[in-house]
C-alpha cells in the first residue's frame, strides 16, 4: 500500500512538472515587418506577465503570404500568426486555419471587437481568425495650403463636390503645389482608399458573402468620373499616373497636395517626422455625404491541428485588454476593441480620435480569391483602375473588370 501511495505521488509530480513544462513552452508567432513597431512590444509585455510563452518572429511583408502557406501545407508553420487580414479567407478555404468560433463568441466584449476584421476572418459561417492590428483609410488636408489658398482651415469636406472645390482652389496656387493626391498604379491602395467613396454612395464591392461582384454600379462610375475629373483638370499631379505606392503620401509630407486619402498610420508618422506640417483628419465622404473607411490591418490566426487554444485565448485576452490595446495604439495600431478605444489612444495626437472612429465604421470586402481579384498586379480591379482614371474607355474597362472579377469568383466556388 506504501509502495502504491509513493507511485500514485510520484506520477502526480511527474504530471504536475509534464504541465509546468507544457505551460512554460514557448509557442511560436509570425508577424509581418509592418508590425515591427508593435508586435515585439506587445509580445514581451505578454510573456512577462504569463507562464504561456510566445516566440516572434518578423516576416517582410511581401514574403508572409508565401512563406505561411509553404509552411502550413509542410507541417511546419507556427502556432500562431498576425496575417493580412484579406487573406484569412483564403486559408480558412484550405483547411490551415483552426476554427476559433466558440473562442470568439466566449468574449464578453466579442460585439466590440472590428466588424471589418471578425467579418474578413469569417468563411462559411464560422470565425477563423480575430483582429489582431488595425489601420483605417482616411482623408488629410493641408491646413497652410488652405489658408494660402483662402478656404477655412479648419473645415474638413464632406462630399466629393467640396473635395473637388477645394482642391482647385489649392492647386491654383501654383508652382509644384497641386490640389490632390493617389497612388494611380496601385490596387491594394485603391481598394484602402477608393473603395470607400463607393461604399459611402450606398454601393459596394461584393455582396452575397464575397459570392457576386458588384463593380459595375452607378456608384462605381461617379467615383471613377470624381477622379477623371480631378485628372482631367490637373488637380493631380502626372506622378500619380505610376505610382505602384513606393510614393503613397504623394508631396504630402513637404506641403505640396492639399488634400490626400490614406491610412491612420500616416499621423503618427507625419506628428513624429514632418512636425511642422499642419493638418487635419476627417472621413472619406460620399457623393453627397455620408461617411465610410476601409478596415485594414492584420488577423490573428491559429495554425490548425495544434492543441493551443487555451493559449491562443489567454494571448488574446490580454490583446483587447486596455494595457494591450494601449501598447498597440502608440506603437502604431487603432484600437480592435471599440469599448476601449478611447481609453487606449487618451495619451496620443488628437487627431486619432477621428480615424478611430473610421475604424469603428470600417469594411472589409471578404473572399478566398482576394489576391487574385484585388491585390494582384494582373488582376482585374488594378488593371481597370489604372485604365480608368487615365484612360479613355471607363465603360469598357469597368465591363470587362465586372466579367473577369465575376469569373475568378464563379471558378473557386
Amino acid at each position: 500500500m506504501k509502495l502504491l501511495k509513493i507511485a500514485a505521488l510520484a506520477a502526480t509530480i511527474i504530471g504536475a512538472l509534464s504541465s509546468s513544462a507544457l505551460a512554460q513552452q514557448k509557442l511560436t508567432m509570425w508577424s509581418r515587418s509592418s508590425s515591427e513597431a508593435f508586435m515585439p512590444t506587445l509580445i514581451k509585455a505578454f510573456n512577462e506577465k504569463h507562464k504561456t510563452q510566445i516566440e516572434l518572429q518578423i516576416v517582410p511583408n511581401t514574403e508572409m503570404v508565401q512563406k505561411y502557406a509553404t509552411a502550413a501545407a509542410g507541417g511546419s508553420a507556427p502556432d500562431f500568426v498576425s496575417l493580412d487580414l484579406v487573406y484569412a479567407p483564403a486559408f480558412a478555404k484550405s483547411g490551415a486555419l483552426e476554427d476559433l468560433t466558440d473562442m470568439a463568441k466566449s468574449f464578453p466584449y466579442f460585439d466590440q471587437l472590428s466588424k471589418a476584421h471578425v467579418g474578413a476572418g469569417t468563411y462559411e459561417g464560422q470565425i477563423y481568425a480575430l483582429p489582431m492590428s488595425a489601420d483605417a483609410s482616411v482623408l488629410l488636408w493641408n491646413k497652410k495650403l488652405f489658408k494660402q489658398a483662402g478656404l477655412d482651415p479648419n473645415k474638413a469636406p464632406t462630399s466629393w463636390s467640396e473635395i473637388e472645390a477645394a482642391a482647385g482652389k489649392v492647386n491654383a496656387l501654383g508652382g509644384d503645389i497641386h490640389g490632390f493626391y493617389f497612388a494611380g498604379a496601385c490596387g491594394g491602395c485603391n481598394a484602402f482608399t477608393f473603395m470607400p467613396l463607393i461604399w459611402a454612395s450606398g454601393g459596394d464591392i461584393l455582396v452575397d458573402n464575397g459570392k457576386k461582384a458588384t463593380i459595375d454600379s452607378p456608384q462605381m462610375h461617379d467615383a471613377i468620373n470624381f477622379y477623371r475629373d480631378m485628372v482631367a483638370k490637373g488637380y493631380v499631379p502626372e506622378s500619380a499616373k505610376t505610382d505602384s505606392g513606393k510614393n503613397f503620401f504623394g508631396g504630402f509630407a513637404t506641403d505640396k497636395i492639399g488634400l490626400s486619402p490614406i491610412g491612420a498610420f500616416a499621423i503618427g508618422n507625419l506628428v513624429k517626422n514632418y512636425p511642422t506640417v499642419e493638418f487635419g483628419v476627417t472621413f472619406i465622404p460620399g457623393k453627397n455625404g455620408g461617411k465610410a473607411s476601409f478596415g485594414g490591418g492584420d488577423n490573428f490566426v491559429v495554425t490548425a491541428g495544434r492543441d493551443n487554444l487555451k493559449e491562443a485565448k489567454e494571448f488574446l485576452e490580454f490583446v483587447y485588454s486596455p494595457e494591450g490595446q494601449t501598447l498597440l495604439a502608440k506603437g502604431g495600431s487603432l484600437p480592435t476593441r471599440a469599448d476601449v478605444a478611447s481609453e487606449a489612444i487618451k495619451s496620443l495626437d488628437e487627431r486619432y480620435q477621428i480615424a478611430t472612429e473610421a475604424m469603428k465604421i470600417g469594411r472589409t470586402p471578404s473572399s478566398p480569391v482576394y489576391n487574385d481579384i484585388i491585390n494582384s498586379s494582373t488582376g482585374p480591379w488594378k488593371q481597370m483602375l489604372n485604365e480608368v482614371f487615365f484612360g479613355n474607355d471607363v465603360k469598357g474597362s469597368v465591363a470587362k473588370a465586372q466579367a473577369s472579377m465575376q469569373s475568378i469568383i464563379d471558378a473557386a466556388n
